[in-house]
């Protein structure tokens, strides 16, 4: 048993060191953070409520997701392919494109959940 606790705890300390990776080493990763608080803080400040949360947190988990993933797959081609290559750039470029199809995805949802009690938030401010 004390095997088995001591590889979880190993593998949340390798998770969390991929994770300072990620916001150490990628800019975009900081606008995303940025986007997330605002995005919480918003929700918040609105009182939205928990099947928004629901959406608005998936998407982000989304974009995260993705940003990792992206992340892990440009170390791994560099590795493979420290000399440029054609198929190593089409394998950095896809992942990126998969990030910024989460974010618009993100963005899109964001809108829809945020924007109407924005407005009406804004309106009734008048």
């Amino acid at each position: 048993m004390t095997d088995f606790l001591r590889s979880r705890i190993a593998s949340f300390r390798y998770a969390f060191s991929g994770w300072w990776y990620v916001l150490r080493t990628q800019r975009n990763a900081w606008i995303h953070a940025l986007i997330t608080v605002t995005v919480i803080v918003l929700g918040i400040w609105l009182k939205i409520g928990a099947y928004d949360w629901l959406f608005l947190l998936v998407a982000a988990g989304f974009v995260w997701f993705a940003e990792f993933l992206n992340t892990a797959l440009e170390a791994v081609v560099d590795l493979a392919s420290p000399a440029h290559h054609p198929l190593a750039k089409v394998g950095k470029d896809v992942g990126a494109a998969a990030v910024l199809i989460a974010a618009g995805v993100a963005l899109v949802i964001g809108a829809v959940v945020l924007g109407p009690p924005l407005l009406l938030m804004f309106s009734s401010l008048r």
